[in-house]
C-alpha cells in the first residue's frame, strides 16, 4: 500500500517543483531589479540644484547663471590689513556683499545681513560684506560694524573684486551668493531684505546639496 501511495504522489511533486523553481526565479529577478535601483540611484552624480524658484519677493530681480560661476581669486583684506580671497572660505555657502558707507541702500540693507549672519551662527555660513570705502573713511566702516554684529567686514578700497567678477558688478550694493564648492550660484544687484523667508530657503538649499 504504501509502495503505491507514493506512486501516487510523485507526478504531483514532479508538477510542483518546476513551479517552485520558477518562483524562486521571479523573486530573484524582482530583488536584484531593486538593487540595482538603489545602488545607481546612490551614484547618480547630483548636479547644482535650480534656484531659480528663489526669484520672488526680495529677491525678485535675483540672477541665476545658467551654469555656476568660478569665483575670482581676488585678494581682499580685513580691516587689520591680513589678505583673503573668497578660497578661503570653501566649504561654506557665502553671502558677500559689496558695499561702502556712502551708499545709502548699503546702509539701509547691512542690518539684514546681521540678521542673516546670527540666524546661521552655528552653520558653515558667511556673511562676507566687502567695503570698497577708502582709508579716510575706515573709521565710519569701523562704526557701520560695530552697529550690526555679528557681522565681521573686510576691503576693497582699489575696486578690484568689483572689476574681477564676471560679468563686473554694477553697482553697490551687489551681492554675490557662493556654494560649499566656491562658484557663484546667484547674484543680486540693489537692496534686499536679506532676512526674508526666500533668502533663508535659498540658503538651506545650497546647505542641502553635497
Amino acid at each position: 500500500m504504501s509502495e503505491v501511495q507514493s506512486g501516487q504522489n510523485e507526478p504531483g511533486a514532479a508538477k510542483r517543483s518546476p513551479l517552485r523553481l520558477a518562483l524562486a526565479g521571479v523573486i530573484l529577478v524582482g530583488v536584484a531589479a531593486v538593487l540595482y535601483v538603489i545602488v545607481t540611484a546612490s551614484f547618480k552624480p547630483h548636479g547644482p540644484a535650480n534656484l531659480t524658484e528663489f526669484k520672488k519677493g526680495t529677491l525678485e530681480k535675483l540672477d541665476v547663471p545658467e551654469t555656476p560661476r568660478p569665483a575670482p581669486a581676488t585678494v581682499f583684506t580685513s580691516l587689520d590689513g591680513k589678505p583673503a580671497t573668497l578660497a578661503d572660505f570653501k566649504g561654506r555657502v557665502v553671502v558677500m556683499n559689496l558695499w561702502a558707507t556712502w551708499c545709502a541702500p548699503c546702509k539701509a540693507e547691512m542690518p539684514t545681513l546681521a540678521k542673516l549672519q546670527a540666524a546661521y551662527a552655528t552653520q558653515p555660513v558667511t556673511v562676507l560684506p566687502i567695503s570698497v570705502d577708502r582709508d579716510s573713511d575706515l573709521n565710519l566702516v569701523k562704526a557701520e560694524m560695530a552697529a550690526n554684529p555679528p557681522l565681521v567686514t573686510y576691503r576693497d578700497p582699489s575696486y578690484k573684486l568689483s572689476f574681477d567678477l564676471q560679468p563686473r558688478a554694477a553697482g553697490y550694493p551687489t551681492t554675490v551668493i557662493y556654494d560649499r564648492q566656491g562658484r557663484e550660484r546667484a547674484r543680486l544687484a540693489g537692496p534686499a531684505d536679506w532676512s526674508a523667508p526666500e533668502v533663508r530657503g535659498l540658503v538651506e538649499k545650497l546647505l542641502a546639496e553635497k
